[in-house]
């Protein structure tokens, strides 16, 4: 049976999914997951919370997804081995450090990879499931037959958001908030600029190029079902209670009666919250402007809607947990009941006495007066399914007596099922984290490597000032490489996002490529990609490294070398125990969106790879470049330049990276020779971008 899992924000929002019909939940304690705003647990209130849901037979998933730094690992370690001991029975990871530290300090605790992974292919999802998660959860981009390629091969579970905002970039790849307002979404800060008005090309034909509608993928459960996903989300923790109530109890029936929503049910859902309406359209694998919304300042919250929804599963318990009892009343012996609940095929049972019963004096126990008592199960969790009674004529017993049975084992059978986790072994393992491995300083200056987007951007002679030169993928058959592969080393740049079946064509050009040195890979789905090819791979920004840890899973995967995020401070990046050699991007536009729907085409119209120009309230420009796939990636309105400081060259970095986007030829060998110290340029307008403010 497919799981439905709906978002706890709040302990109201909690008990509304329980009582509504989620066979799990997800949640945050602390500031470790990726909607720090939400209303998260105190560990007193989330361990309550845990206890609560598996009274109830649902499972908790707590959301430990962003990225963290050094300095905060140590309290990532506790919050891991305290959520192991209170029974989570998953916790949804991003960050690769976190990873690893998850297994050394809490190694029987599952772990879901989240969809801040930014998998999205069959070879990122069984690489996952190679590295221990238990369940994949997929970006939200994919379409139906991408869901069921991946369903099909890959051996862990797969999670599929079905209903609820959409990003209008990949899950995990989005700098944009960071970059404009410090605020991080990779550390659950978002401040949301992509439901902010733009105009592109200064055209305002759609004001709000960057707002999607939110999916609904309510007509599509079975389908869903029968592809093999194991688990459909709601997305919604910053959401009130009430909407939780409404969007779960009906997906709730929905999968109950394996049917499609109702025209009722259908305003429903767009009554509880829309922007503009809803779409389906990634699964359908249909793009377009038909996707983007806006909600209105004028829109309400349906209060009518929202009142006999909190009415529901704040009047008591909803679902009650179903127990069979047995009780026997025999003369010269205490009076005993059994109370036992099956989950998962597995029997808990609570057995406890009472008193001797003694002879009636006018009116002796019937069975049906036993029976009547122990089913008063009002106040608790449970509802007697059966009851029997096995009760010798001619004796009494109070109703004190037999309340106090009920509520004895009734108090001992919520502890056996309240303390453990729905599945998994029990008890768990935790241990200390073990310290790090030591790390030799990096001291001498960095490398000054090169990535081009255009073909006329590689030139002889910025071939010749660049220890390496990253090439798009796609660029290899539109050029000569011979004559640079003499002049430098050169890299192909797999693209950021692309599908399952680009897989076997992206091997066979790397193949058939005699002057690569290696690959720069982003993403876990590169990995498979490249294994095995007599080539260097150096890990892209893509991969989201901000810790130490990060990079010593790196290099036990095989990576040659890692760059850092751009949304670490130098410090930072100094910090790092360098077990890999770290590059950093320390010129160019810095890449906000990775998206799979196209801005320029869905407002200007596409023109052969032109791009477009994003411009916000501020007048700022944002270039929309294309990308592999018919994919747009939104490049920051200012250039980074760092060379007239020497903070990069005293952070340890291996590798310095010159990021070329909207350069001319000119341009890019102008770059090179100022951070080659050979003259005094100067960009007309630039940024210092994180380097030295850092993210919240």
């Amino acid at each position: 049976m497919v799981e439905l899992l709906s978002p706890a924000g709040s302990r109201d929002a909690l008990i509304a999914a329980v009582q509504s019909g989620a066979d799990a939940v997800y949640m945050g304690f602390g500031s470790f997951n990726a909607r720090r705003n939400a209303r998260n647990f105190t560990d007193e209130e989330f361990a309550e919370a845990v206890a609560y849901c598996h009274l109830h037979g649902v499972r908790v998933y707590l959301t430990l997804n962003t990225l963290l730094t050094d300095r905060e690992l140590p309290a990532a370690a506790d919050a891991l081995r305290r959520a192991s001991q209170m029974g989570v029975d998953a916790v949804l990871v991003q960050d690769w450090g976190v990873l690893s530290l998850a297994r050394e300090v809490a190694p029987d605790l599952p772990l879901h990879a989240s969809t801040q992974m930014s998998l999205f292919t069959l070879g990122g999802a069984r690489l996952a499931a190679k590295l221990g998660m238990e369940r994949v959860v997929l970006a939200r981009e994919l379409s139906r037959r991408d869901i069921a390629v991946i369903c099909d091969g890959c051996e862990a579970e797969v999670e599929v958001f079905v209903h609820g905002a959409l990003c209008m970039c990949y899950s995990g790849q989005c700098t944009m908030s960071a970059l404009i307002g410090q605020r991080s979404g990779n550390r659950g800060a978002c401040a949301q600029p992509c439901r902010l008005p733009y105009s592109v090309n200064g055209s305002r034909q759609n004001d709000h190029p960057l707002s999607l509608k939110d999916a609904n993928l309510s007509a599509y459960l079975r389908d869903l079902d029968e592809l093999g996903v194991a688990c459909l989300k709601i997305e919604g923790r910053m959401k009130r209670p009430e909407y939780v109530a409404v969007i779960t109890g009906i997906y709730r029936r929905l999968l109950d009666e394996k049917r499609r929503p109702t025209a009722e049910e259908a305003a429903q859902l767009e009554a509880a919250f829309s922007r503009s309406g809803f779409t389906d359209g990634y699964y359908r694998g249909e793009k377009g402007p038909q996707m983007l919304g806006i909600r209105p300042e004028s829109a309400r919250w349906p209060e009518e809607l929202f009142a006999a929804a909190r009415e529901t599963y704040e009047r008591g318990e909803n679902r009650p947990v179903p127990v069979t009892m047995r009780c026997t009343v025999q003369s010269g012996r205490p009076a005993a009941l059994t109370v036992s609940a099956e989950r998962n095929g597995q029997v808990f049972s609570a057995a406890v006495q009472g008193p001797v019963p003694e002879a009636a004096r006018n009116r002796a126990l019937t069975a049906d007066e036993l029976r009547t008592r122990l089913g008063k199960t009002g106040g608790t969790a449970f509802a007697a399914k059966t009851i029997d009674i096995d009760l010798e004529d001619g004796l009494m017993l109070s109703a004190g007596a037999v309340n106090g049975l009920r509520r004895q084992a009734l108090e001992e059978l919520t502890a056996q099922l309240s303390a453990r986790p729905v599945h998994g072994p029990w008890p768990r393992r935790t241990a200390a984290e073990a310290p790090p491995p030591d790390c030799a300083p990096v001291t001498a200056e960095p490398h000054l490597t090169c990535s081009i987007t255009r073909a006329d951007q590689l030139t002889a002679e910025l071939a010749d000032g660049a220890a390496a030169v990253y090439i798009p993928l796609e660029l290899l058959d539109k050029l000569e490489l011979s004559p640079y592969a003499r002049r430098t080393k050169l890299f192909a740049v797999l693209p950021r996002v692309f599908r399952t079946e680009d897989e076997e064509k992206f091997r066979k050009i790397l193949e058939n490529s005699d002057c690569l040195h290696g690959v720069v890979a982003g993403n876990l789905g590169h990995l498979p990609i490249v294994e095995g090819l007599p080539l260097e791979v150096r890990g892209d920004f893509g991969l989201n490294v901000f810790n130490s840890r990060s990079l010593l899973f790196l290099q036990k995967l095989g990576l040659d070398s890692a760059t850092v995020s751009f949304e670490l401070r130098h410090q930072q990046v100094r910090d790092l125990n360098k077990y890999l050699p770290c590059e950093a991007i320390v010129y160019g536009r810095l890449p906000l969106m990775i998206t799979e729907n196209c801005a320029t085409a869905n407002t200007v119209g596409c023109s052969q790879g032109a791009g477009s120009t994003l411009t916000d309230r501020t007048g700022a420009d944002f270039p929309v470049l294309c990308a592999y796939g018919c994919r747009n990636e939104i490049q920051n309105s200012k250039v980074l330049f760092l060379a007239d400081k020497p903070e990069y060259r005293r952070c340890g970095l291996t590798y310095a990276r010159l990021r070329f986007t909207t350069e001319s030829p000119e341009e890019c060998v102008a770059v090179l020779r100022r951070y080659q110290g050979k003259s005094d340029w100067v960009p007309d307008d630039y940024t210092r971008g994180l380097f030295y403010r850092g993210v919240e």
